[in-house]
């Protein structure tokens, strides 16, 4: 499912026409440093909402090339409790044509996390390129428990494709500036410098509390995720209006807990994906008195995020 909303997502990239909506890049990143390789390399300031980047035209014909080379061998459909001892050759086949198509894309991405001029996108591109180079790495001995790494590389690359839809369609650029920054990184992150290294090896105490706000707000939206994000505000019932108005509070409510663990994870990437996502959920709540289906893409940021941190939770 996962590998079919990437290929969904990134088609609508390609062929949608880029808005002119879109403003100037608002939230700039701190100025760059012209002697390192990677133009993110002085971004240190908070983590925040990202309304242009340069590099987001490249990924959707990486990720398009990606999930084309999946749906060409069936990759969704594959048996994942099948350890590689027991494959038959086709099967073997399938993971191995899938390992060349996910080295492949994470190769360009390496290039994409150089250019991008946001230490987040940077951080996303990477860990997209780390867990993806992870279980490709366990192709030739794969069990069961391997398939958690692409399932995280997965949501980085559904969060990759959601902040640049949210710029693409405006919906970025036009909320932005009627959410408050948050406070600078309690750490400064650095960058991969060529070592592919995933964010949580080990799980950490965080872990707990995130997946039980998982679990919470799922519960807390289940009425607001019933309703047809195709419809626009003007457009809504009274009581599909009710739900909207009730399931504000709780998201911003939400984003409080995502972005407090965060800062309490002693973990910079994780913080960051945390504040990063917490933002979004608050730009989300923002575009909601004048919704229009654009803005989904920012509750889908904030939700592949999550989704993301707590999958790298389940892997480690």
């Amino acid at each position: 499912m996962l590998a079919i909303a990437l290929a969904v997502v990134i088609t609508v990239l390609v062929m949608q026409p880029a808005s002119e909506e879109g403003g100037d890049g608002g939230a700039d990143p701190t100025a760059r440093n012209s002697d390192s390789e990677f133009a993110s390399a002085n971004d240190t300031g908070p983590a925040d909402i990202i309304t242009d980047d340069l590099t987001c035209a490249a990924w959707s014909r990486i990720g398009n090339e990606y999930a084309d080379r999946l749906e060409t061998i069936s990759w969704s459909d594959r048996d994942r409790e099948v350890s590689a001892d027991i494959w038959s050759p086709a099967q073997k086949s399938q993971y191995e044509a899938a390992g060349e198509a996910m080295s492949a894309a994470a190769e360009a991405a390496t290039k994409l996390a150089k250019q991008t001029p946001h230490r987040v996108m940077r951080e996303l591109y990477e860990q997209f390129i780390a867990y993806s180079g992870s279980f490709v790495d366990n192709i030739p001995s794969y069990r069961p428990e391997h398939n958690r790494a692409i399932v995280v590389s997965d949501a980085f690359g559904l969060a990759l494709n959601n902040v640049c839809a949210s710029i693409q369609y405006a919906a970025a650029p036009q909320v932005a500036p009627l959410v408050d920054s948050p406070q600078a990184p309690s750490t400064a992150t650095s960058s991969m410098d060529g070592e592919d290294f995933m964010f949580l090896k080990q799980r950490i105490p965080v872990c707990t509390d995130w997946a039980a706000a998982i679990n919470s707000i799922s519960d807390d939206t289940a009425a607001w995720q019933r309703i047809d994000a195709e419809i626009s505000a003007s457009d809504w019932t009274a009581e599909q209006r009710a739900v909207i108005d009730a399931v504000g509070p709780v998201m911003s409510e939400n984003a409080d807990s995502l972005e407090a663990m965060g800062r309490s994870s002693d973990n910079p990437l994780f913080e960051d994906f945390a504040i990063t996502a917490a933002q979004y959920r608050r730009g989300y709540v923002k575009a909601l008195p004048t919704y229009s289906p654009r803005d989904s893409f920012l509750a889908q940021t904030a939700t592949y995020l999550v989704k993301a941190v707590n999958s790298a939770c389940d892997a480690a």
